[in-house]
């Protein structure tokens, strides 16, 4: 089947300092463990057929497969805390510039306090003669008394300006370190993340392969257990793939097809699980021909779902599935042109009686 393109006063803090320190905690306390974090393995096989490697194959595919998918869920994440880190970066970033403000001002209130302390100094003359001098004596000691407080203020700016310069010296030399770890966790987990894309890309080919010699054959390898991790739903209904693009659908043309396109394409990678839309018997499954390897299911009311195009099957012919277990791996053996499902609803059990599968699956709540 054809694929689609894919879509996918007292000593006070200033007004900037408190955000400063609550932007700063929050910087500093950001659980970069999470980048850390690495997946499990989380599937397990059953080998029914020791002679053929394709149950080994399957099994890892599937392992790695999920580990790729929960180290992307963690590399998601550090990338959106990387975000939310960047916007209080920026934050802090204006705060730290509010504050050098600040100590920049305080300098400047201390040089026009010094230079008006300058401009009514006594030239030296001791307070004792100054108040034998004056005018009015009471009046001395008012402007000797502000003097005082003149200078008590200067000096307290000058301690001031002193703690803000190393608050922001040390607030800089934490920021500048906790990026630096951030960034180097951060680079760690996209090579490991890239890592383990390379690793299931070779082994989604050896997994093509095996399928591709099984059809030469004209046999089925047999089906591989592969445990779920997963909760099982409580719907009746789901999609036969939880994460796809759509290509080709029912009752489309091309060179390919004899007639009308009698399915719904579902564009994923090879390896990719493919589940039961609902409660069910399996009712054929084979190898060779058109569809390749292939998966039928009999629903209760008289419908039947087919997965077609696998490199790889769960299940045997006569087994009970439930809703969403796996019963394949998806491929492009068959008349395909690359790795994609070929997902039908039909009224029998044979080709020739399907029906609009995105229609009668959104009739049943689990519309794509």
């Amino acid at each position: 089947m054809r694929l689609g393109p894919m879509r996918r006063g007292p000593m006070r803090c200033g007004p900037c300092q408190w955000p400063l320190v609550a932007v700063l905690c929050a910087l500093l306390c950001v659980p970069l463990c999470v980048l850390l974090w690495l997946p499990a393995p989380a599937v397990a096989v059953v080998a029914r057929d020791s002679s053929s490697d394709g149950p080994a194959i399957s099994a890892e595919v599937a392992r790695l497969y999920e580990e790729a998918a929960q180290t992307s869920q963690t590399y998601e994440r550090g990338r959106l805390a990387a975000k939310t880190q960047r916007m209080k970066a920026h934050r802090l970033e204006q705060l730290l510039e509010a504050e050098r403000r600040e100590v920049e001002a305080l300098h400047a209130d201390v040089g026009r306090v010094a230079r008006a302390q300058y401009r009514t100094g006594s030239g030296g003359i001791t307070y004792t003669t100054q108040l034998l001098l004056a005018d009015d004596p009471e009046d001395l000691m008012n402007g000797q008394q502000l003097a005082w407080q003149a200078d008590l203020a200067v000096s307290r700016m000058l301690e001031r300006a002193e703690r803000a310069e190393r608050r922001l010296a040390r607030d800089e030399k934490r920021a500048t370190a906790a990026w630096r770890d951030f960034d180097a966790r951060s680079l760690q987990l996209a090579a490991i993340k890239r890592g383990i894309a390379v690793k299931l890309e070779e082994a989604r080919w050896k997994l093509q392969g095996a399928a591709d010699r099984s059809v030469a054959a004209g046999r089925c390898a047999g089906a591989v257990r592969l445990e779920q991790q997963e909760e099982p739903t409580t719907r009746a209904w789901v999609t036969p793939v939880e994460k796809y693009e759509l290509s080709a659908g029912f009752g489309g043309e091309g060179a390919r097809w004899k007639s009308r396109h009698t399915g719904q394409d579902f564009a994923v990678p090879i390896g990719t699980p493919v589940r039961a839309i609902g409660a069910g018997r399996v009712v054929s499954v084979s190898c060779g021909g058109a569809f390749g390897i292939e998966v039928v299911v009999g629903h209760p009311g008289g419908y039947y779902s087919q997965y077609a195009h696998l490199a790889g099957v769960t299940v045997d012919q006569g087994q009970l599935v439930r809703t969403g277990q796996w019963v394949g791996q998806a491929g492009t053996t068959g008349n395909s042109s690359g790795p994609h499902l070929h997902f039908e609803v039909r009224l029998t059990r044979h080709m020739g009686s399907a029906v609009d599968p995105a229609r009668w699956m959104r009739e049943h709540g689990a519309g794509f």
